[in-house]
């Protein structure tokens, strides 16, 4: 079952006199997965490393002049791409620190965008519809450009794809309310265009997708009436009819999205894998109105599957990197983790289920009473005289209902029961629906609660935070800390909200190292989650690092231990965040102390070890001797 997890902001927006636009003109992927280019929609290039949310490096041209296309890196040269003011193509290195002084080349016609993919040399798109491979223009930037659109036919969307080995770029055209695709072959050069069917009178797609596989390449399309189309081109025999000739281009509706009142007016449907989609700018279908989402939505069965709302508005634009979602939105420009699992049926109807309103659950728990109200008087004649009789096994619907009224000791028995069945292997939506109403019931009865069930189904490894987000927060309430050890072991997606709320409950007792030893293990499973008494757990953190980097304190094989870079990266996030309190605190001086003694024999170590590093070298490029018998010594003297 697909998860968005706990999303973190990577840059702040610029502010625009148009409010419908969040002046970010694209983002592409630089050199690994960790990387990115951001281009705003007026003058300025940033690199960032993701994982950092760091600026490695900005680049802006001058003031009157403006970025056209998002700008692009070419893995072949280690150089970046970029187009002003629609003519001006431009080419910096890294350490190049102004683009005015970089190479800049003139073409004869106006330039739509520059692609680029991972390992293949850049392609210009031009706004006429003519494709050039950069090299190849560069070599004679006025050289003549072709017209390949009609007149007032005008490009919308682009990207390119390789294709077997063979690179394809890819673009859609609006002509007259009438939309085409351009599939564009390069080396062999080969040209295709199709029309696309029409939708209701007046409406054209607000955005598009394409992806490629088992040998096609595969378009989707998302329309302001909430239907998403995906259009299917073989790849196999493009070349053998060429021209701009438009073929009929079939399609088929893969989903029909909720829009509520109205049509959707700033919407992307984006293709994550064959199975799922990701969503900004339509309406969630359980919530209220004003309420914008980011979601994932599985197109085999239709079924929403995740879904995380945008503080702010919601513009319509989405990218994705190596299995990260980046979504401008109010001020800032978020990146949203996610994983898109394979899907079975029955997990993505068990999403479905938990989607539903309180108010249909109620319909469904009443309607499933009535169908099953025999049994139900059944197994209660049967529980009475279990002494002499066997209980048959229950379904799971009758577990379902059955753990609302039953006493603890006979829920534990049933569900126990039910796990253990063969039929249970594909288990997520029953582990889901059984975790949210034994949790349900918890939280209303003071007296119920089964912590060894409980345990037993975070176990399963079916379930997360956001299938029963008061799972932690019930642990906490009834400080049963071995559960949350579990849930921050087994849950992928727990919001740092919840995550300080254990830290808060875990250091709040008082032991000795500063703290005890299952006070540590507890600790040391915070330490391994993403980011507070924060003296104390500042004590830990040296306790721990001095401990792991002199060998006294092994960690134990078997259990979770962090390593002494996650240490100390906690370490200088807690005094970044808290530097100023804690100079002011007195109580906290002879810590700063120790860990400022401490830093600082580690810098004269470093330093020392520095200087030796020459000498070092030196041995390993020395020539060993060859005839040296069976026993030698040898003297070097080091200068």
């Amino acid at each position: 079952m697909a998860a968005l997890y706990e999303g973190y902001t990577l840059c702040g927006l610029v502010p625009t006199q148009d409010l419908s636009n969040s002046c970010i003109r694209g983002i592409e992927q630089e050199r690994d997965s960790d990387h990115v280019l951001v281009t705003d929609s007026t003058r300025s290039v940033t690199l960032y490393k993701v994982s950092d949310q760091k600026p490695l490096g900005s680049w802006t041209v001058k003031q009157g002049q403006t970025l056209t296309c998002s700008a692009v890196f070419n893995s072949q040269t280690k150089e970046y791409v970029a187009v002003s003011d629609n003519k001006m193509i431009r080419i910096w290195k890294e350490e190049d620190i102004l683009l005015d002084k970089a190479f800049k080349a003139t073409v004869s016609s106006d330039i739509w965008r520059v692609q680029s993919v991972n390992g293949g040399e850049p392609v210009v798109l031009f706004q006429r519809g003519a494709v050039r491979l950069l090299d190849s223009l560069l070599s004679a930037p006025q050289q003549p450009i072709e017209e390949v659109l009609a007149q007032e036919e005008a490009i919308r969307w682009s990207t390119n794809i390789v294709a077997e080995t063979q690179q394809f770029v890819i673009f859609t055209t609006e002509q007259k309310g009438d939309n085409f695709l351009y599939l564009q072959g390069l080396n062999p050069n080969t040209l295709q265009r199709y029309r696309l069917e029409g939708e209701e009178p007046g409406l054209i797609p607000l955005s598009f997708s394409a992806s490629y596989r088992d040998k096609h390449i595969c378009l989707l399309y998302l329309y302001p009436n909430g239907h998403v189309y995906q259009s299917v081109v073989p790849v196999r025999g493009l070349g053998t009819e060429e021209g701009t000739h438009a073929l009929p281009l079939p399609r088929s509706l893969q989903m029909a999205l909720p829009v509520g009142e109205g049509l959707l007016e700033a919407a992307t449907a984006l293709v994550l894998d064959e199975a799922h989609v990701a969503v900004v700018g339509v309406p969630h279908p359980s919530a209220g109105a004003g309420k914008d989402f980011l979601c994932i939505w599985n197109t085999n069965f239709q079924t929403l599957q995740a879904g995380k709302e945008m503080a702010g508005k919601i513009y319509g634009q989405l990218w994705c990197y190596s299995n990260k979602l980046f979504i401008p939105h109010g001020k800032t420009l978020s990146v949203i983790p996610f994983v898109c699992p394979k899907s079975s049926l029955a997990s993505a109807l068990g999403k479905l289920r938990q989607a539903k309103t309180e108010g249909e659950l109620k319909e469904f728990h009443i309607l499933l009473m009535m169908t099953t109200h025999v049994d139900l008087m059944l197994l209660s004649t049967q529980r009475s005289n279990r002494k002499t009789q066997s209980t048959p096994c229950l379904t799971t619907d009758q577990v379902l209902e059955f753990i609302k009224t039953a006493p603890v000791e006979d829920v534990q028995k049933e569900v126990e029961g039910l796990l253990s069945r063969s039929d249970m292997q594909d288990s997520q939506p029953s582990v889901g629906q059984l975790v949210s109403i034994l949790v349900s019931r918890s939280l209303s009865d003071p007296a119920f609660y089964t912590p060894s069930t409980l345990a037993q189904l975070v176990q399963t490894q079916c379930l997360c935070h956001s299938v029963c987000p008061d799972f932690v927060l019930l642990a906490l309430e009834r400080k049963d800390y071995f559960l949350c050890q579990l849930c921050l072991q087994f849950f992928p997606d727990i919001p740092e909200a919840v995550t300080c709320a254990c830290l808060k409950a875990f250091i709040s007792g008082g032991d000795n190292c500063p703290v005890g030893l299952h006070k540590a293990v507890l600790l040391c499973l915070i330490v391994l989650t993403s980011f507070s008494s924060i003296q104390l757990f500042l004590q830990y953190l040296q306790f721990l690092y001095l401990k792991y980097s002199q060998d006294a304190f092994p960690q134990t094989h078997g259990l979770r231990s962090p390593s002494l870079a996650q240490i100390m990266d906690w370490v200088c996030l807690v005094l970044d965040a808290h530097f100023t309190v804690l100079v002011m605190t007195p109580e906290a001086k002879g810590l700063l102390l120790n860990l400022h003694n401490y830093v600082k024999s580690q810098v004269r170590l470093v330093s020392e070890l520095g200087k030796i590093e020459s000498s070092l070298q030196a041995l390993h490029q020395m020539k060993v001797k060859k005839d040296v018998g069976q026993y030698s010594i040898e003297v070097i003297e080091l200068f």
